[in-house]
């Protein structure tokens, strides 16, 4: 996932007392990405080997079953390149941010792939682990876009 464009989609449902946890999340406080629900708002992190983050998010899901979805477009012409990340719930665009650069080469030697809680450490410190996602997580679909 690095270097190149992909998609993160994840199906949710959330309870009337509403939700909140990781989503996905590769990496952690060294760097990495994670998507997940803060107080009930969809949150896509992105961290630069702890020198620079970046953030996009979007507002509280109402109870139910929703999709959200980050599209990350990477500009390409080489390793660490910048990028958009927009987030989308439900297939509308909520909001994007621009990355002035991405991870060049690894993300992490000791961190992991984490869906539903994260196991290693936070990718950003707005949360504290295993912060487990106390919705219902039908599935999440990485796809990576042809470069």
């Amino acid at each position: 996932m690095k270097n190149r464009s992909f998609t993160i989609t994840a199906y949710v449902e959330i309870p009337e007392s509403g939700a909140e946890g990781l989503l996905l999340t590769q990496g952690g406080r060294f760097g990495g990405y994670g998507l997940f629900l803060k107080n009930g708002a969809p949150v896509f992190h992105y961290n630069l080997v702890g020198v620079e983050r970046y953030e996009v998010a979007g507002k509280k899901l109402s109870p139910g079953k929703h999709t959200v979805v980050v599209d990350f477009d990477y500009d390409g012409g080489g390793l660490g390149k910048g990028a958009t990340a927009t987030l989308l719930v439900d297939n509308k665009n909520i909001a994007k941010t621009r990355l002035k650069r991405t991870i060049p080469f690894r993300i992490s030697l000791d961190e992991t792939l984490d869906c539903g809680e994260d196991t290693g450490t936070p990718v950003v410190e707005s949360y504290k682990v295993p912060f487990k996602f106390t919705g219902e997580l039908k599935k999440v679909v990485v796809k990576l876009k042809e470069t």
